[in-house]
């Protein structure tokens, strides 16, 4: 009862109902900037630049492979074009000749023992080095990637004379095994910064409730980090690959005449026949064969990893 005598009537009140807030439709920037760029690559006048630009790349290619099929006398007389209107003039004799030469085929022998180890070597020790940079807790983690990623800055010609020595006091100076450890410790600075990076965008509720199912780090590792990390070790698998396939600079330094690759062996034919085109072709063409077949082999999973991060 109020201070008026008036009897105060409660009104009740009604039960309100919350209405649930409908979700933000997502922003149609993201199709929109798609559907453009499908639309841009679709239209004849960007295809024909791509198409002008492969033929511009493929050009030399070719006419690298027709020299290598064609005699000195042709190559000598004729530029390679000569051969789309007289095909006569190819033939595999070089290639054989090439390949009968045991300075060429021990190189060659070379380069693969010297490029896939190294490519191994690299992928496997960053993976492992960049999973605990991005999920392990332990002393200094912070302060040893930082001195990493400062040894990307490191030139390689900066250590070439006093790797040379320390090799040269351990025995290694010359010898493929030196080779490779020159590669992969110039290589691994890259390897686990881009591998670093990339696991540490996996979900850290998938990492989670891989550990509360009981998985150790290393089934964690295995089982599922490198699975969901497959594109961007692929890619830099290739990119290993391709760098050490095609050096010349410390594989010049750092092997003598039985350990030197194909690089270093062609280079060796520049300098003790001139322009020896019937060697130098097919050798060159066949020191570029192999990185190719490995970039197709891969292509797909290079693809996802160049692609990786670049759109949500």
């Amino acid at each position: 009862m109020s201070s008026h005598g008036t009897i105060e009537r409660r009104v009740p009140r009604r039960a309100t109902t919350l209405r649930p807030v409908p979700a933000p439709s997502p922003s149609p920037a993201g199709p929109r900037r798609g559907s453009r760029l499908s639309r841009l690559l679709s239209s004849s006048a960007v295809q024909g630049l791509l198409i002008l630009v492969a033929l511009v790349w493929i050009t030399p290619l070719a006419g690298l492979l027709l020299s290598s099929m064609r005699s000195e006398q042709d190559n000598a007389s004729g530029g390679w074009w000569t051969a789309l209107t007289d095909p006569s003039q190819l033939s595999l004799d070089n290639y054989g000749a090439l390949l009968e030469d045991s300075g060429i085929a021990a190189a060659f022998g070379n380069t693969v023992l010297i490029s896939v180890p190294t490519t191994v070597l690299v992928v496997g020790i960053a993976a492992m080095a960049g999973y605990a940079f991005a999920w392990l807790d332990f002393p200094g983690r912070d302060g040893i990637f930082l001195v990493v990623v400062g040894l990307l800055v490191v030139p390689v010609q900066i250590g070439l004379l006093p790797v040379a020595k320390l090799f040269g006091a351990v025995g290694l100076f010359g010898t493929i095994t030196g080779v490779i450890l020159f590669h992969v410790a110039y290589g691994l600075p890259f390897a686990v910064f881009l591998l670093r990076n990339y696991f540490a965008e996996i979900p850290r509720e998938m990492l989670e409730a891989a550990r509360m199912d009981g998985g150790s780090e290393w089934r964690i590792f295995f089982r599922l980090v490198l699975p969901l990390g497959r594109p961007a070790i692929a890619s830099l698998a290739i990119f290993q690959f391709l760098w050490v396939w095609n050096d010349m600079l410390v594989a010049l330094l750092f092997a003598d005449s039985g350990s030197q690759p194909l690089t270093v062996a062609l280079q060796s034919q520049i300098r003790q026949f001139g322009s020896n085109i019937g060697v130098l072709a097919p050798g060159a063409f066949l020191s570029l064969v192999v990185p190719l077949v490995v970039f197709f082999a891969f292509q797909r999973h290079f693809v996802q990893g160049v692609m990786a991060g670049s759109v949500k």
